[in-house]
This record gives structure tokens, sequence and C-alpha cells, in this order.
């Protein structure tokens, strides 16, 4: 009997292997499954693909740079590069996804545009796509998230969103995406759902991985041009819900000689119960709208993760990512505040790089993947460490006196 080829790829439902699907609430379903049926043929469409290209090119500046980080090179043994989704316009990975998905709101007649978010770079991504197209937007977000990422409220505001506080539950990602969804739940016929990372009801997980995958695409002709091969030893990026992870992968997916590298928000500690590594700690579930790992207790009752990291600190983790790790595609380390806080100083001294909190997970994970001299590792470089200022000052003073 021949064994058949698994997939990376959702089937009509929805579902990645045992992944995936659209749990949603009978007010939602006509608007989601409008947008499955359309998404694939409108953002095929030329007139799309055009603009679509052109923001990217002319407005978000892409490609991104592929950048041989010789000092970090040097000292894990390794030739490694940086995809520097953090010179994007906005500072993170974010906004190719925002751009695609007002795109499409816009086609499909939307007049209002909702998102959640946690660090705030997802927040404001939307918020400025919605600027540049004139379009009402409202941003969801912790109560909490929006204490330590003060400086992303204020560009979201600036930019002309609402930002609405979420005080229910741990007040972080989670709880804004509750809020979110009731808000679409009660607008559904004028609103869109702008969903910021590889999650949610499918189509959601498909479409930002579609629109994310960009990042994978430029990897493969940077890295073509410069070493004489467009295929690395390793692509590594960290992972919440995991869309500039499922962006990075996208067209390396089949290539198994490739190896896919995963890294988590271990907290405090994997088991100290203040953690976010989801994939480790969680078992199959459903969250916001589709199934997937997640931390919870044995009745189902969602655990609250905890992170350092406002982006990271989520309680699932998107279903491409939980099917590349339960068929054994992808290999997930976790890394904790102080590991990533270490590399977010390292990097800064080794590079002249100040990379957002999230993305010095990816960095951290680098001394457990006992590389070799001939390697090749491409790193993710998702976001810029300006709106993690405060957390790293904070983080630093603490230290300091003991």
């Amino acid at each position: 009997m021949i064994e058949s080829k698994v997939s990376y790829h959702p089937d009509q439902r929805g579902y990645y292997g045992n992944f995936g699907g659209a749990f949603i609430p009978e007010m939602l379903y006509a608007n989601v499954e409008h947008l499955r049926k359309c998404y694939l043929e409108i953002s095929h469409s030329t007139s799309f693909q055009e603009e679509f290209n052109s923001l990217l090119k002319d407005y978000v500046g892409r490609p991104s740079p592929l950048y041989h980080a010789k000092n970090l090179s040097k000292k894990y043994g390794a030739t490694i590069y940086l995809k520097r989704e953090d010179l994007n316009h906005t500072g993170a990975h974010k906004i190719n996804n925002t751009i695609g998905q007002i795109l499409l709101a816009q086609r499909i007649g939307k007049k209002r545009i909702i998102a959640e978010t946690g660090a705030g770079q997802h927040g404001v991504a939307t918020a400025t796509v919605c600027a540049l197209m004139g379009i009402e937007c409202i941003v969801y977000m912790g109560e909490i998230d929006i204490e330590r990422q003060a400086p992303n409220v204020a560009r979201m505001k600036m930019l002309g969103a609402q930002v609405r506080p979420a005080t229910s539950g741990s007040k972080t990602l989670k709880d804004a995406t509750n809020e979110a969804i009731r808000d679409w739940i009660n607008h559904a016929e004028d609103t869109h759902y702008i969903i910021g990372s590889a999650i949610g009801p499918h189509p959601y997980p498909d479409m930002v991985t579609r629109f994310q995958s960009i990042i994978s695409e430029e990897i493969k002709s940077q890295l073509k041009e410069k070493t004489g091969s467009e295929l690395p030893d390793y692509v590594v990026a960290c992972v919440g819900g995991g869309s500039n992870a499922a962006g990075a992968f996208y067209h390396f997916l089949e290539d198994e000689s490739v190896k896919l590298v995963l890294a988590e928000a271990a907290g405090k500690g994997i088991d100290s119960g203040h953690s976010a590594a989801t994939s480790i700690l969680g078992s199959e579930g459903i969250i916001h709208g589709c199934k997937t790992l997640l931390m919870q207790t044995e009745d189902g009752q969602i655990v609250e993760p905890y992170s350092l990291s406002a982006g990271l600190d989520y309680p699932g983790i998107g279903p491409l990512h939980a099917h590349l790790i339960k068929s054994g595609r992808a290999t997930v380390y976790a890394a904790t505040d102080d590991e990533a806080m270490h590399s977010v100083l390292e990097i800064s001294k080794m590079e002249g790089i100040i990379p957002a909190l999230e993305s010095a997970h990816a960095l951290s994970v680098l001394s457990q993947m006992n590389l070799r001299e001939e390697d090749t590792v491409v790193m993710c470089l998702s976001g810029r460490g300006d709106k993690d200022l405060d957390t790293f000052v904070n983080y630093l003073e603490k230290k300091e006196n003991g």
C-alpha cells in the first residue's frame, strides 16, 4: 500500500489534517461563507494582484532585505540571514496581510473594519490601511496590553482608529479577540473583521497565510542571489497565532529538506504556570472559530497564557502550525522571558538591530538547535523593538535592583 503524501494546505472544509474548520455562531455563517466562496477568486484576479503588489512595493517598501548577520553567524557557528520584516512600513510583517484584507473588504462591499491586537503592530497596520482607504476602523485591545504598548496605541489614534479596551479575563489578546467577535456578530452585514494572525474560522488561516507568503517568496529569490540556492537548511520564526511563521514557511512547506522551526513563549518557564508554550502544553480544542492546539483544563476551560511579550501571550496556535507540529514537519522550541530579553540585548549590541520582543524569541532558540558550520539559517525578524522599549527598560531596572 502506497502511503499518501501529507498535505500542508487546507481541504475544502478548511482542515489542515485534524486542525482547522469553521466553528462560528449562526449570525456569522452567511458572512464567513461568502468570504470562503470568493476570497480566492478575488485575490487571484489581475486587478487585485496589480493593486496588492503595487502597494507592497511602493507603500510598504518591499522586498524587505535578507541580511547576512555576520556577527550572529560567527557566534552560533552557521550562516544566519535575517529576513528584515521590521523594515516594512509600520515596523512589522502585519502590513502585508492588512493590505490584502482591506482590498478584499472593498471588493465585497464592506464599509467598516474591526481588528484585534496584542502587541499593537496588527492594530497599527489595520489603522494604517483604513486611513489609506478612508474606511472606519475599530481596534480591540486588552487593557493590560494598552498599558504596555502605549506607543502603538498613540499611533492607532493618530491614524484615526478607535481603540476599545477589553476588560474581561486576562485583559490581553484572547480577550480582545472575544470582543472583536462580539462586535462582528452585531454588525455582520457591513463589517469585515481583519484577523491579524493565521487563526480563526476558515478561510482566515489560509487567507492570512497567502497574504503573508510574500515573505518566503522573497526569501527564495534573495537566497538564490546570495548563495546560488533558494533553499536554506532552516527557517526559524516566532509563533503566537503564527502569521509571520506561516508566511516565512509557505513556499518551503513541500520541500522537506528545509527544516521548519517555531519559537514559542515559555514565559517564566514551561511548567511554571506562567507560560504561553501552547503546542507543548496544549491539547486539541476549539478557540475563536477553529479546532487547534490550545491551553485548557480537563473540562475545556481556557488556561490564561503568560508572556512578557504582548504578541505571544495567546492560548492557541494557528491550525496550520498545529498540523505542522503534529505531522512532524515543524520542530518547536520554547524561550523564556529571560532568554528572549538576553537575545534582545545580544542582537542590539552585536548587529545594531533592536528587535521586537516577539522576534527575540526566535533568536533565542538558535542556541538550542545544534547548528553546524555548513548550515544556512533564515530567521524571520518579524518586527522592530520600538514598541517594546518601556518593557525593555522596566525589565532591566528590575534586574539591576534585584
